[in-house]
């Protein structure tokens, strides 16, 4: 008898950037790979932070994986929580080069794309089991402008050209690790143990809630 194929979840993170050695994103993912949640097996893949590479290695990803669920995380330095992003906007305005040195300008994600795309997570429900886990967590109006944003453009224009039914996806932002902000005094940090647990909370809720959350208010950027 033939046993059907495990489903998959793919989590994404980027390498390090901006004179940083380390990215908690990745090292957060990395630490997930393998892991069975709710009946998937989380698959990874590290995205460049580049404007020109990142999109598609997205898109390669996905191809190979066939995920039922995608979520790319990315780093927030200044944060304080862990960030679920609302929306991605088709700006891409850098205020410093990516890791090949490009550095585009009031420049679309995609010619005549659509302005926006919305994630298609339960992203009240990731904040409130977060927040019952005793994680600091919230849902963000901005993904800034930088390839998070693009990245995360790419990814719900990716998803929503598949056939129904599509798999969900969105972004997560997380904070700096308390190593990376011994050089910026007062700055905001989280440990990795503590995102690793609060991104294995969210993919567990995101694979159990069929129906977001009905509550107003959790939005801070």
């Amino acid at each position: 008898m033939q046993r059907t194929p495990i489903r998959t979840v793919l989590l994404t993170g980027f390498d390090a950037f901006g004179g940083d050695a380390v990215n908690p994103s990745w090292l957060a993912v990395e630490r997930l790979r393998g892991e069975i949640l709710a009946g998937h097996r989380v698959e990874t893949a590290q995205l460049p932070t580049a404007f020109e590479r990142a999109p598609q290695a997205l898109r390669a990803a996905i191809r190979r994986h066939r995920p039922a669920l995608v979520l790319c995380i990315g780093q927030a330095g200044g944060r304080s929580a862990i960030s679920f992003e609302r929306v991605a906007i088709n700006v891409i305005d850098a205020r410093i080069p990516d890791n090949d040195g490009a550095q585009p300008v009031d420049a679309p994600v995609a010619k005549g794309g659509p302005a926006a795309y919305f994630s298609t997570l339960p992203i009240k429900s990731l904040r409130a089991a977060l927040l019952a886990a005793g994680i600091p967590a919230e849902i963000s109006q901005t993904a800034g402008t930088f390839v998070c944003n693009q990245v995360f453009y790419a990814l719900m224009r990716a998803l929503a050209r598949m056939p129904a039914p599509r798999p969900r996806g969105g972004f997560v932002h997380v904070p700096f690790l308390p190593e990376q902000v011994d050089t910026r005094p007062g700055t905001p940090s989280m440990p990795l143990d503590t995102i690793v647990v609060g991104l294995r909370t969210a993919i567990g809720t995101a694979l159990r809630t069929k129906r977001d959350l009905r509550t107003a208010g959790g939005e801070t950027h």
